[in-house]
């Protein structure tokens, strides 16, 4: 099978009740795909490209794959080795830049990816109009870009609604663990497991209290 057919590039049709966002090239995308050899779906907000010209190649994307929050970073330039961390800064409009560490996927040395700041990533990005990008390489150049944040909201808001996470006031957050589902969760452990727990459990009323 060729390789190109391994996965499938769904856009979901959000797009098809929003056709002037769809087919603008400086706003913000929703995607979804099914990766055939794991059958496993996921799904994407992907940033637009820079101007070209007047900034690096540089492109960003929070995927949920796998029910777990990743933001990637893409450069057409050398960033470091494969499997190497790197830093990252984002400036959202004009509050101060925020660094950020990521990693270089085992197969790029193009690309990276972090989990660890994902969320706050996807929060910050709920809160302003434009985001600035600088990464720093291994040959000690800065990559810089910007794009604008047209449509992030609602990209990024359906990628995290996919992870089960929900935002609140610009920052991201595990949507909230129902009664029920504590209940089911609780009733599957061994009657130890469920002593242990109450026991938690009656320590942390004590502390709110």
């Amino acid at each position: 099978m060729n390789r190109l057919t391994f996965t499938k590039r769904l856009i979901l049709g959000v797009f098809a009740t929003l056709p002037l966002i769809a087919k603008a090239d400086n706003v913000w995308s929703y995607h979804q795909e099914i990766d055939n050899l794991s059958n496993q779906s996921f799904s994407y907000a992907q940033s637009p490209l820079p101007l070209p010209g007047l900034y690096d190649y540089l492109r960003l994307e929070l995927v949920c794959k796998g029910n777990t929050l990743q933001a990637t970073i893409e450069a057409n330039d050398l960033i470091t080795s494969q499997s190497s961390r790197f830093n990252m800064d984002y400036q959202i409009d004009k509050t101060p830049a925020i660094a950020i560490a990521m990693k270089t996927f085992p197969d790029s040395k193009r690309k990276g990816y972090t989990e660890e700041y994902a969320k706050k990533l996807a929060g910050d990005l709920l809160t302003g109009k434009t985001l600035f990008i600088h990464v720093n390489t291994i040959i000690r150049t800065l990559l810089s870009s910007s794009m604008p944040l047209t449509n992030a909201e609602l990209t990024i808001k359906q990628v995290l609604s996919d992870c089960n996470l929900s935002t609140s006031n610009g920052k991201t957050a595990t949507a909230t663990y129902s009664l029920s589902e504590f209940e089911q969760s609780f009733g599957q452990l061994p009657l130890d497991k469920q002593q242990r727990v109450l026991a938690e459990l009656k320590k942390m009323m004590a502390d709110i209290k």
